[in-house]
């Protein structure tokens, strides 16, 4: 075989490679999300948006609503969108703070997945008491390995098509080679 039909065989299996990769990353970003709510001691709410595949942030365009319920029944607030907080790209608060009080807080997401979440805040200046349980050690220990596992898996998909790209690059090259050696008649 001659030399322009080498590179070309090398180019066909780059691009092959490049786009293995570029349909993995696009399936990582496809999927349900998970949506984690909680109060931020004050008058707001956090809404932390991440895959739940793989726990990687969001950094697709969310669109959420926020609804909040009084535990009697009695008060309503919202629903109001999220919009993305300056702290970080999978981050959104509401538009508007909540009043003052108990709130049944419920988040829902439509865009880029359908999700749902709902916690229980108060609200107002000075926060009383914690929304949420302290995080111990044995707590980020656990967490530790829940997500060194996840990220150890790779899908058989994944391992089966690039297994066979190399098989057929192996029986490519190994054919050029003896085409090239092949006595000529």
């Amino acid at each position: 075989m001659n030399k322009a039909l080498r590179y070309a065989l090398a180019v066909v299996l780059a691009g092959l490679g490049l786009l293995l990769g570029a349909q993995q990353a696009m399936a990582a970003a496809d999927g349900p999300i998970k949506l984690e709510v909680a109060g931020d001691g004050g008058r707001n709410v956090n809404v932390l948006a991440t895959w739940k595949k793989d726990g990687s942030p969001v950094t697709e365009v969310l669109t959420a609503t926020l609804f909040a319920e009084s535990p009697d029944g009695s008060r309503t607030f919202g629903p109001v969108p999220l919009m993305s907080a300056p702290e970080g790209q999978n981050l959104y608060n509401p538009s508007e703070l909540l009043p003052d009080g108990e709130w049944k807080v419920t988040v829902k997401a439509t865009k880029p997945s359908k999700a749902q979440a709902s916690t229980k805040v108060t609200s107002g200046e000075v926060a009383n008491v914690p929304t949420t349980e302290p995080l111990t050690t044995a707590k980020m220990a656990e967490r530790a390995v829940a997500a060194e596992e996840s990220a150890s898996e790779l899908p058989l998909l994944q391992i089966g098509i690039i297994g066979g790209a190399v098989i057929a690059a192996v029986v490519v090259f190994f054919v050029l080679v003896r085409s090239r050696r092949a006595p000529v008649r």
